[in-house]
């Protein structure tokens, strides 16, 4: 990430903190480099396990060449992908959390390694989240090709999905 792009992408997360200055002061000075940030204002995150998460990723940077905010845990158990607001209240479907409104995230400063997660796609200041039919699609894909199906695999067992028309 370049200096703009990073700046862009701390100004585009830190507004959502009840104190944006406090929580740019935090990134730059706490050694963890992290901060606590709301769900539910400029995103939701769904954060899946591991054994769905990578595949889903690769799934999905196949299809969109940056497809949205996407971070990990250190020990590569869970990974979040940033979707639209009120994504969360419309999810159906289990082994997948929802991190929405009323909700908090732990967040590295952009283009730093943090502790305990880091970023896979960083923010790139613009607002663009994953679209939630495309990640839905991806983890459909992701969960067929698990069980050899391929494209075009059985939905069955795969982690939930979209509920509401148009995605």
């Amino acid at each position: 990430m370049t200096g703009s792009d990073v700046r862009a992408a701390v100004e585009w997360l830190a507004s959502v903190a009840p104190d944006p200055a406090a929580c740019r002061w935090e990134w730059e000075r706490n050694p963890q480099g992290v901060a606590l940030l709301p769900a539910g204002r400029r995103w939701d995150v769904l954060v899946l396990p591991r054994e769905l998460g990578y595949p889903t990723f690769d799934v999905l940077t196949r299809l969109v060449s940056r497809p949205g905010p996407v971070l990990s845990d250190f020990g590569d158990g869970r990974m979040g992908f940033f979707v639209p607001p009120g994504t969360v209240a419309r999810w159906i479907g289990t082994g997948v959390r929802g991190v929405g409104l009323g909700t908090w995230i732990l967040v590295p400063y952009p283009g730093r390694v943090s502790g305990g997660v880091r970023w896979l796609i960083p923010p790139d200041g613009s607002g663009a989240l994953i679209d939630a039919t495309l990640l839905e699609l991806a983890m459909h894909e992701a969960a067929a090709v698990a069980r050899g199906g391929g494209l075009g695999g059985s939905r069955d067992g795969d982690g939930g999905g979209w509920s509401g028309a148009g995605g």
